[in-house]
């Protein structure tokens, strides 16, 4: 490796804190998220016209694809080609843009990238593919936001020096097509904006008691019974969810194309096979693998199901091993996820089937018995060389030897599976679950339940808990934002739901937390907006929204009132006689104080467009 970039590299990391912020913030012209490591912004600009070339390093796997895409992104953009060749001259030369490997710093890893702009070319540098393709993201993050079917003549990039790498390995998110089925367009426009965002992780929740969803030859009734079901869908509020029949999975054809579609983006999918609980559809096809023997019928409402695996039966783990079989020959990846959630034991209590196999086993209860059955699934696992991951329930009864547990029940089961050294990924319910309310419920699509994740609550985690030592805190994988679909039954309901959250998490995930700034974050957020709008993105605008904050003085008969939103620089009108608010309203300006009974409407507004909707707030001190 060349000694002289790794050096200058060395120094730039060790001198993070003494640099000049402004070395790190970006300006007002530039949203790049997530924020990298360094950023450095230079006079000038490179202009990508017609006689502009593509040039890349032949001898690293992967460029010829990344310069492909590249070159057609850019003529989605001028409406001509991009000349793309592999005749590279020393990284040389004048109007080009080099994709290479050589001379790349050795410390940045397989996901780290240096990118130098100035007027002569642009050059992205990285040990792998995969930190050339974060790097030629970026790019797109720099060149001016461009309406659908829009082209131009050129296309200016400023002059920048960045180098990047993430701060964690796994960063991650989840879709729940058990409770609805996507089709295979939508997973892969998914696909599309987890790269967008540098993740680098899709979990692919296949299984549900509502529905399984991925073809197992050995296993027709699984997809043919267990891919269905009819009825209204009601969840735990009276509000009727999905009066129509639901189905649908992906055949094994599918699945190998949406994996080699991902991999094409440095995206790995991990594969979600629920047991032994969440496997109601399972067994409406195979009622021999329950404790009871049913029949059973496809659920139509949400909730916990009783009915699992029968922990004492044969027949199952032979089911499950035959399933896993054909599951990992379809997935690359070096990990199965098996669930291992929300699992009953009433059944298990009950049966004697499981009786017995804990007398015979030695072991105390039905925890333990979940932990052999989890046990047994990671010990055929390891014979395709494969490893589990489950969520934190799997920590019940004892982890298995080399498990990988992902804690969503809050941060309590990761802490306690990183103090056992085990690898966690931190998918908290509080924080990452992006299937909670964005914004003031009153103002937001049906969600589950009442707790509300805002777009700052998202950028303000910390991943790593402050109870765990440096070596235990080595085991902190990464994270993964969640989508669950007990309430989500659109493509473009799921998208109103992870976008703009999804931006949070993705800087969360990549940044260092000494570089993370909200208000910058939300600066940079206005461009994203504008992004997400070009791509036909149906992204919430619930930031925009007024959050009005009350502090009542009984005593005085008044209240004071603050009102807040997470947009940048918000211009806030309101009013106190219940009337619309406009921009000819009072004005936000700082807290206030009412007394007697009043109803505040607020709005946010810029350039006299009313940017969010109304809020509405009782004040009665």
């Amino acid at each position: 490796m060349n000694k002289i970039p790794k050096l200058i590299t060395s120094l730039l990391i060790a001198g993070f804190s003494s640099l000049n912020m402004m070395a790190h913030a970006q300006s007002n012209d530039l949203s790049i998220i997530p924020q990298p490591q360094h950023l450095k912004e230079n006079a000038g600009e490179f202009r990508i016209n017609s006689a502009t070339k593509i040039v890349y390093d032949k001898t690293t796997p992967g460029l010829a694809d990344i310069a492909a895409d590249l070159a057609a992104n850019l003529k989605s953009r001028l409406g001509y080609p991009v000349k793309v060749t592999n005749v590279i001259n020393a990284g040389v030369g004048a109007n080009i843009i080099v994709l290479t490997a050589k001379n790349a710093i050795d410390t940045l890893g397989n996901e780290g990238y240096t990118l130098s702009v100035d007027r002569n070319q642009i050059t992205v540098r990285a040990p792998k593919a995969n930190g050339i393709f974060y790097g030629v993201e970026t790019i797109y993050q720099l060149l001016p936001v461009m309406k659908k079917g829009e082209t131009v003549k050129s296309l200016a990039v400023p002059a920048v020096e960045i180098t990047d790498k993430p701060r964690f390995g796994w960063r991650g998110a989840m879709l729940d097509v058990g409770r609805y089925f996507y089709p295979v367009d939508f997973i892969k426009k998914y696909i599309d904006y987890l790269a967008m965002h540098k993740m680098n992780v899709f979990h692919w929740h296949l299984t549900e008691d509502h529905g399984w969803r991925i073809e197992i030859k050995k296993y027709p009734r699984l997809t043919s019974v267990g891919a269905w079901r009819t009825g209204t869908q009601v969840s735990h509020s009276p509000v009727v969810i999905d009066s129509t029949a639901n189905g649908g999975f992906y055949t094994q054809e599918q699945i190998k194309d949406v994996v080699a579609y991902a991999q094409k983006r440095y995206i790995t999918v991990v594969p979600e096979i629920e047991m032994p609980g969440h496997s109601l559809a399972a067994l409406v096809a195979y009622p021999e693998l329950s404790c009871t023997g049913g029949p059973f019928k496809m659920p139509v409402a949400w909730g916990i199901q009783k009915d699992i695996y029968c922990a004492g039966n044969e027949q199952t783990f032979k089911f499950l091993e035959d399933v896993l079989t054909e599951v990992v020959a379809l997935f690359p990846s070096p990990y199965i996820h098996i669930g291992g959630d929300e699992a009953p034991k009433d059944r298990w209590k009950a049966c004697p089937k499981c009786q017995a196999r804990i007398k015979a086993e030695g072991l105390k209860d039905e925890h333990e018995l979940q932990s052999y059955f989890i046990k047994r699934i990671e010990d055929f696992l390891l014979t395709k060389n494969k490893r589990i991951i489950g969520w934190d329930e799997i920590l019940e009864g004892g982890l298995a030897p080399n498990a990988t547990v992902m804690s969503w029940r809050g941060v309590k089961g990761g802490i306690a599976a990183a103090k056992q050294h085990h690898d966690v990924i931190m998918t908290p319910n509080t924080t990452l679950y992006l299937d909670y309310y964005q914004g003031e419920p009153s103002l937001e699509p049906v969600a589950i339940g009442k707790r509300v994740t805002t777009l700052e609550k998202v950028y303000q985690y910390e991943p790593v808990p402050a109870e765990l030592s440096p070596e235990e805190a080595k085991y902190i994988k990464g994270l993964q934002a969640n989508i669950w679909g007990e309430y989500i039954h659109k493509p473009y309901q799921a998208e109103y739901m992870t976008m703009p959250r999804l931006s949070a998490a993705a800087e969360v995930a990549w940044t260092q937390p000494n570089l993370k700034n909200w208000e910058d974050f939300k600066r940079r957020m206005e461009k994203q907006y504008d992004r997400y709008a070009s791509m036909n993105i149906n992204y919430a605008k619930s930031a925009y929204n007024v959050w009005p904050t009350v502090t009542a003085d009984k005593a005085a008969k008044k209240a004071t009132v603050t009102l807040t939103t997470d947009s940048y620089q918000p211009q806030i009108y309101y009013t106190l006689d219940g009337s619309e608010p406009t921009t000819a309203s009072l004005k936000y300006t700082q807290p206030f104080e009412v007394t007697g009974p009043v109803t505040i409407k607020a709005a946010n507004f810029r350039n006299n467009e009313k940017l969010s909707k109304v809020t509405i707030k009782q004040v009665n001190p």
